[in-house]
């Protein structure tokens, strides 16, 4: 049984964090009697003049409900630099410094809320012998081997609400409206609340379109007497072959809504408090 563990947060917020750690404090500390010590700053809180605090019942209580997260959190850092050619690189002291002050505090394992970014560094501490248990985080869905991460629920809440309120719009004015979603490189956010919020054309990276085929299925709507229509498009989406000026639209008015960082930042919904709780099991 560990004595001491870690916790900490990375990379972007998300909706959830905040209830990740009450989870996780709750559970080691009210039900096994760990000692737990918050990690400020992401992993970054490990260096130089360390930054940590310790974690008890009381400091958790009221977070459930809470966006943000009451750690800090970073998303750059010593722990992974780029060269000049843009490749990225780790440096081995930067470790060394990190898991020696891990010691100094007599932590015996650490938990990890982040995404790729981070739980590939978490991986790192892993190889270098301590435990580590990493919590999946991130809005956009795209850790492998997971099924479900946390944040990913309440972005979609919030994405479909968007389209909902767009449509009244968009059919008021006669407009084509163009609502651009997170997600990096992956169309969960973009595919789901589209189909959820009754999107005429959904734009995923993992799909490279046209212009002319979208512009296609507008004209389709137009001839078929719908005086709008929706578009969803993932922030990583692109465009394979084509011109915008070959398409010949009937209709060129159109207005784009941009979603983006206050999504991150939401209270968390009803599914996404559940899952966050779950996380929690993994002490068990």
């Amino acid at each position: 049984m560990y004595k001491t563990i870690g916790i900490l947060t990375g990379g972007g917020d998300a909706p959830g964090l905040n209830a990740v750690i009450r989870a996780v404090v709750k559970t080691a500390n009210g039900q096994f009697g760990m000692n737990v010590i918050g990690i400020e700053d992401g992993f970054e809180g490990l260096l130089g003049e360390t930054r940590t605090r310790p974690l008890t019942q009381s400091d958790v209580r009221g977070l459930l409900p809470r966006g943000g997260t009451i750690l800090g959190t970073r998303n750059r850092g010593r722990f992974v630099e780029h060269t000049k050619e843009g490749l990225a690189t780790t440096s081995k002291e930067v470790y060394d410094e990190a898991v020696s002050n891990l010691s100094r505090f007599n932590v015996d394992a650490l938990v990890v809320l982040g995404g790729e970014g981070t739980l590939t560094i978490a991986a790192e501490f892993d190889r270098l012998g301590v435990p580590v248990v990493g919590v999946p985080k991130t809005i956009d869905n795209d850790l492998a081997c997971t099924e479900l991460t946390f944040g990913f629920v309440t972005a979609l809440d919030i994405a479909t609400e968007a389209l909902d309120r767009l449509h009244t719009t968009a059919e008021s004015h006669d407009r084509v409206m163009i609502l651009e979603v997170m997600g990096r490189n992956a169309g969960w956010i973009a595919l789901h609340s589209g189909i959820a919020g009754g999107a005429d054309v959904i734009l995923i990276p993992e799909l490279p379109f046209s212009m002319d085929s979208v512009a296609d299925k507008i004209r389709a709507r137009d001839n078929g007497g719908s005086n709008f229509s929706i578009i969803v498009a993932a922030e990583g989406a692109v465009v394979g072959q084509a011109t915008c000026a070959s398409t010949g639209w009937n209709r060129a008015i159109l207005q784009a809504s941009t979603g983006g960082h206050d999504w991150q930042g939401n209270s968390l919904c009803c599914a996404g408090s559940l899952a966050a709780r779950r996380q929690a099991e993994c002490l068990r």
